[in-house]
């Protein structure tokens, strides 16, 4: 099978890696992450002049129509970046949310000043006590003369605190349901704090928040549909970050090892860290090769999708740990400071696997539907 990118993908690969490569070097990211939002707006609207908030949304919403090759093509250049902006958080995930679910005059509104970059939302969907891959929620909304009253309290929304919009999950008497939120609603409480990786997460308080009735997204009840397609391309997208942020730990582990001198030689000469190299170069490769997987997946039959999404996020997870713990090892101490890049990564990878179902979760569902290939076993 022909897994090389067409002329157009080259392309894109090719402007969004020299982006990433000439405009945000780790010294950038340590500022974006010392300033009072945890990112970079200037950063930000770089993307969004590069036309990449546009990138998965359809053409008569303002997009490009971009598929799975091209968001993984993206999220792996931002993946080596180590960028902290609202790109997953907005574009990914509660751009997703718009895609699947909401209706015309919904996206009209909002598409645009996503792909702007003047417009940020975020998923507001988990809840303490609920695993992170879930489908469900305690918070919940009731309808009342044409309105919608919302109660509940959400937790890990990512980049939550600089959202203009929120989009809330609540159940109905129907169902999960989705409804869109201005984050300066009254009875809406957003709390700001860092996740270990340095991104920015809120916890979001709904006391009594009353929302129009054409704040829902989709039908009532449909939450729990637009969610399950939203999350796969969302995880399909985090497995491309996450090779980016190994294939950067590596690159700077294999740079550390040419180097840094010890008895008067490289270290990098030393036959038994170049088989430890060679370890996190093939597990690298694996995770190129499932997010290349993931990415093609997003187009077949809604089994073997899942199957497939499964099996590359349960791969990202266990390469992740090896070639970050390799690359702090081999570094030495320098490999955990705050000023160097490894522990960084190593800490965003450590993320990527806990987000949208860890590798054992992942692992469960293969096994409960018989493997990636049942049909072959």
């Amino acid at each position: 099978m022909d897994f090389d990118l067409n002329d157009e993908q080259k392309m894109l690969q090719e402007t969004v890696t020299r982006f990433v490569a000439g405009t945000y070097d780790f010294q950038k990211r340590e500022h974006a992450l010392r300033t009072p939002e945890g990112w970079s707006r200037e950063a930000y609207a770089g993307l969004a002049e590069m036309g990449l908030l546009a990138l998965p949304f359809a053409e008569e919403d303002g997009g490009f129509g971009g598929g799975g090759v091209e968001m993984m093509v993206v999220m792996e250049a931002l993946g080596r970046g180590l960028m902290v902006e609202p790109f997953f958080a907005t574009v990914v995930l509660a751009g997703g949310v718009l895609r699947h679910g909401a209706l015309a005059a919904q996206r009209a509104a909002i598409v645009p000043g996503i792909v702007e970059g003047t417009r940020i939302l975020a998923l507001a969907h988990n809840e303490k006590g609920l695993p992170r891959h879930t489908l469900t929620a305690r918070t919940t909304a009731a309808p009342s003369n044409g309105t919608w009253t919302l109660d509940g309290r959400k937790i890990a929304v990512i980049h939550g605190q600089s959202a203009d919009t929120l989009i809330i999950s609540a159940m109905t008497d129907k169902g999960l349901s989705l409804f869109l939120v201005d984050a300066g609603t009254e009875g809406v409480t957003i709390e700001g704090t860092r996740g270990y990786d340095g991104v920015p997460i809120a916890a979001v308080a709904l006391s009594a928040v009353t929302v129009p009735a054409d704040a829902l997204i989709g039908a009532d009840g449909q939450g729990e549909a637009i969610l399950s397609a939203m999350f796969e391309e969302a995880t399909a997208a985090l497995v491309a970050e996450g090779v980016g942020a190994m294939a950067e730990t590596f690159d700077v582990t294999v740079d550390y090892l040419k180097t840094r001198q010890q008895f008067g030689v490289a270290i990098g000469s030393f036959q038994a860290l170049q088989h430890r190299a060679v370890d996190m170069l093939m597990q690298l490769e694996l995770s190129r090769s499932m997010a290349i997987l993931a990415a093609l997946s997003l187009d077949i039959d809604a089994d073997q999708r899942s199957r497939n999404i499964s099996a590359a996020k349960a791969q990202i997870g266990k390469a992740g740990r090896i070639i970050g713990q390799e690359a702090v090892q081999m570094h030495g101490a320098i490999g955990i400071t705050a000023e160097y890049k490894v522990g960084h990564a190593f800490k965003r990878l450590t993320a990527i696997d806990a987000l949208l179902g860890d590798r054992d979760w992942h692992l469960a569902q293969l096994v409960e539907k018989r493997g990636v290939y049942p049909a072959a076993t």
